[in-house]
């Protein structure tokens, strides 16, 4: 038996629609992850981009457990020394909620170029509304 590698040309990709709202952080970044990375799937091969596009709605209304709103922090450091900056849960949740499911799934993600391919394919809105009606997404429960 010889082991079946997908040619570039057979991988189909498709695209889903994910309801953020009340819906667990974690959970619903590591199943958005096995999404991207085309774990679900079959075919998949460690090497190749196998996966699918995510479209993420609704980022603004995703929750966390255990005391996150408060103890949670993101940092990011701005390049000059000592200019690393933290700011809350609660308040990127206020200004910029798409992202912290982004940042969820990106270190669920392989950190190499195909890491970065897929990441790419991850679309995430606060609200309701996204430009992508044309690619005939299909609703995902998660």
């Amino acid at each position: 038996m010889k082991t079946y590698i997908p040619k570039e040309a057979e991988i189909v990709k498709k695209w889903y629609l994910v309801d953020a709202e009340g819906k667990i952080l974690g959970r619903l970044a590591s199943k958005i992850a096995q999404i991207l990375s085309g774990k679900n799937k079959p075919i998949y091969t460690p090497h190749l981009d196998v996966g699918d596009f995510v479209v993420v709605i609704n980022a603004q209304k995703v929750k966390v457990t255990g005391g996150k709103e408060e103890k949670k922090i993101y940092y990011h450091h701005t390049g000059y020394p000592g200019g690393i900056k933290g700011i809350v849960y609660e308040d990127l949740l206020k200004k910029k909620p798409e992202m912290i499911i982004r940042e969820a799934v990106k270190g669920m993600l392989p950190k190499s170029k195909l890491g970065r391919k897929m990441f790419k394919k991850l679309k995430v809105y606060a609200g309701e509304k996204h430009p992508h009606q044309a690619q005939k997404l299909e609703k995902m429960e998660l």
